[in-house]
């Protein structure tokens, strides 16, 4: 099946200047034919230019406007185009955002939250291929680990690096991770986008969920990973060298728990998937499956056609209309003039 469009279209707007040239012409053939008329009669002019034709000047401009619109259609970029083709895999854009708070620490997910992400997070790292990833911690405030790559050793590098004493605010701003991952993707790229949100959700502080719907109007996925368990866990602290546990104003132990209902609520979003890890697994690698099919339909599902320029052709056809004018003469040539092409009158 032939298809046709033009590149540039916008340059079609320059056929508007054809009308208003035609309406320049007839006023001045209307002019030139008042003006003669104040000489004399049509018959004696008619015996006095033997070789002046009305319908040759008339026949140029045709050649001359029809010239210009060939050449404003090439300037415009004509393609054919008949060639359809699915759109090969080129991978996704995938940006962890992970949560280094104290509450991280927390062993009800062995040996705690925070070390059982990395782990999930390289044996990720260890399965992409096409894909590039950037790293984002954050706790109070959010702060770009590793920007995104496809050197998926730096990427391991980064990522052994990470502990809670890693940023100077603590907190859960997850709304602050977002923004900041919806600016560090690659700039007008057409792969897939998806933010990885692993966090625990305590101590929630911003609007995270009007950013994740920020983040879907820019074409990004956001989905969200749980770590901890419903009833809580205790959050280990060091003081004198021995493990005590972290403890209120009031003396009480500290029992952070899992915030599941905030992540559900940034997953519906973020138009992406919430799943809860347990001490069986994290569930990381499963979500990017679910990333991979989901881009996977979406790019197998956009066909396109390979369009070619043609505006050659175009060039080629305006150039021959603008010599064909240049060739026939405003007046009728004394050795051709009793070949009829053009009417004799004036």
């Amino acid at each position: 099946m032939e298809m046709f469009r033009f590149g540039n279209i916008e340059y079609l707007w320059g056929l508007i200047i054809i009308p208003l040239l035609t309406f320049f012409f007839i006023w001045s053939r209307i002019a030139r034919k008042r003006a003669l008329s104040k000489f004399g009669q049509e018959n004696i002019l008619k015996e006095l230019m033997p070789f002046s034709s009305k319908n040759r000047p008339r026949f140029k401009f045709f050649i001359l406007m029809l010239a210009l619109a060939f050449f404003i259609a090439g300037i415009a970029r004509p393609q054919f185009g008949s060639k359809l083709k699915k759109v090969k895999r080129e991978g996704v854009e995938l940006i962890i955002a992970l949560d280094v708070s104290n509450s991280m620490m927390a062993e009800d997910i062995q040996p705690n939250r925070l070390e059982r992400a990395k782990r999930a997070i390289s044996r990720l790292v260890d399965r992409l291929k096409n894909d590039k990833i950037g790293l984002i911690i954050f706790a109070g405030d959010a702060y770009t680990q590793l920007p995104i790559t496809s050197d998926y050793n730096s990427a391991k590098l980064f990522l052994n690096s990470v502990n809670t004493q890693i940023v100077p605010k603590q907190g859960t701003a997850i709304g602050a991770s977002i923004n900041l991952a919806i600016r560090s993707f690659t700039p007008n790229g057409e792969t897939n986008k998806a933010i990885i949100i692993i966090t625990d959700g305590e101590n929630h502080e911003d609007d995270a969920v009007s950013t994740a719907q920020v983040a879907v109007e820019n074409g990004i996925y956001v989905h969200t990973v749980g770590m901890g368990l419903p009833q809580g866990s205790p959050i280990p602290v060091l003081r004198g060298g021995q493990t005590d546990y972290l403890k209120d104003n009031s003396g009480n132990v500290v029992v952070t728990k899992l915030n599941e209902q905030m992540l559900e609520q940034i997953a519906a979003a973020g138009e992406g998937i919430y799943v809860r890890a347990n001490n069986a697994q994290i569930g990381l690698n499963a979500l990017f499956d679910e990333i991979n099919k989901m881009e996977k339909e979406e790019m197998e599902s956009r066909i396109y056609s390979e369009y070619d320029d043609q505006f050659q052709y175009f060039f080629a056809i305006g150039l021959f209309l603008l010599l064909l004018e240049f060739v026939i003469l405003d007046r009728k040539n004394k050795y051709f003039k009793n070949i009829k092409l053009f009417s004799t009158k004036i």
